[in-house]
């Protein structure tokens, strides 16, 4: 039997079940099937959803100093080590090199400032690429953005040693919405509440629109997180009270979106979205940023519309045209993610990496 060990600095929280808890699912039951054996290393133990079904290693301090301590007490021999979430090019991979011959597959999830790394960071991944990029034998973007940020980050020498693979959704699990209003549609955010995030900045924009569209506009945030109370403040300054409602987390987003006509996500920082992939495939529309890997995704004025970043008179007068009937998304958005962004395309992706 085939063994591989795949360590994610993840939570597992049952508030909180999204694409990847999915895809962790999913890719453990397609392993089984094909008799390879899963060590799976989280930072803590759950057994909501699947996660009863998963082999599990959790870790008292940080997932990858909790790997290392295994590997060292246990000697397991593994054809495959996986990171999710991991921090690239760190001193970790040269040490788990040290202690197991396993081929080393690092999948890159993390967003890049909007402005890009200060100079010292950016020589600090350059130097980290020289000196722990040869410890991986294959690096994974989720989007072209990511890869090409990879090679920017450390080096374009690594050009061979990189590959796209799409994240995906479980569609069959996602309501579809029938009909979209055309005038006077409904809004939802479905984000986790951080600066980077840009939520201040669609309330700005709304602070922008006419009196006569604040009195009927609805926009309904689903998530929760550190921000929550400058963004209540900033609504309270605004005198949005009106035009928001924070709907914190929820475990079945999946069954919500189509409840809405468009999903907004003004975020600074993307690397592949996994909530605009849901919200397409409940064909939901989304306005949404160029950054990271959104525009891979989102056609402008095709299945949404993307504003520069930090624009914030760009996305009010979007919405603006949008409520008042002057824009419209007419197809469904859903067959572009049945196509080409779902969960079993996504987990045999991964899955065909272990024959490579």
């Amino acid at each position: 039997m085939i063994k591989i060990a795949i360590i994610c600095n993840y939570q597992l929280l049952p508030e909180r079940v999204g694409g990847m808890d999915h895809f962790f699912w999913s890719f453990d039951k397609k392993c089984k099937e094909n008799n390879i054996e899963v060590d799976w290393f989280f930072p803590n133990s759950s057994n909501h959803g699947n996660y009863s079904e998963l082999k599990i290693c959790s870790s008292e301090t940080n997932v990858e100093n909790g790997f290392l301590t295994f590997l060292e007490q246990n000697k397991e021999q593994y054809s495959h080590i996986i990171t999710h979430f991991v921090e690239l090019c760190t001193p970790f991979f040269k040490k788990v090199k040290q202690l197991s011959t396993a081929e080393i597959i690092a999948i890159d999830h993390n967003p890049r400032p909007l402005n890009g790394y200060s100079f010292k960071k950016r020589i600090n991944k350059k130097l980290k690429g020289l000196l722990f990029s040869k410890y991986i034998n294959l690096f994974i973007g989720v989007s072209d953005y990511t890869v090409n940020e990879i090679l920017k980050d450390f080096g374009s020498r690594l050009k061979s040693k990189t590959k796209t693979i799409y994240n995906g959704v479980v569609i069959d699990k996602i309501l579809v919405r029938e009909n979209r209003n055309v005038s006077k549609p409904t809004f939802l955010v479905a984000s986790h509440l951080r600066e980077s995030k840009g939520i201040q900045d669609l309330i700005e924009s709304v602070s922008f629109l006419s009196n006569e569209i604040k009195e009927e506009i609805k926009i309904d945030i689903y998530g929760d997180g550190p921000y929550k109370n400058q963004l209540t403040e900033k609504i309270e300054e605004y005198s949005l009270q009106n035009c928001f409602c924070f709907k914190g987390s929820k475990p079945n987003l999946n069954e919500i979106f189509f409840q809405y006509d468009y999903m907004l996500q003004p975020t600074h920082m993307e690397c592949f979205s996994l909530s605009i992939l849901e919200s397409l495939a409940a064909n939901v529309p989304v306005v949404t940023t160029n950054v990271g890997g959104n525009a891979e995704v989102i056609k402008n004025a095709d299945n949404g519309y993307i504003f520069e970043a930090k624009d914030i008179k760009a996305l009010s007068q979007i919405l603006e045209d949008i409520y008042l009937g002057n824009k419209k998304i007419s197809i469904n958005t859903r067959e572009l993610i049945c196509n080409s962004f779902s969960l079993p395309k996504m987990v045999n992706d991964h899955f065909d990496l272990l024959y490579k």
